[in-house]
């Protein structure tokens, strides 16, 4: 992997794991008033799900696990 290759996916690695905090703080608020709004509340989660797996992927990427 080129340097440029891996530095863009360290950003792009940075800006999900900005919005997967953005996600979490959201789910908290809108648990925290007691909302009823529960098809919001599943979106969110299931967006937030969509991102963890996109982090893992570009992670696994990023640092291999090599047993040696």
């Amino acid at each position: 992997m080129t340097e440029d290759a891996e530095i863009e996916m360290l950003r792009k690695l940075d800006a999900l794991r900005l919005q997967h905090r953005k996600i979490d703080s959201e789910i908290y608020a809108l648990s925290a008033k007691n909302s009823n709004d529960q098809f919001t509340l599943h979106r969110l989660k299931k967006e937030k799900l969509c991102l963890r797996d996109q982090i893992a992927a570009i992670e696994e990427v990023l640092y291999p696990d090599i047993i040696a």
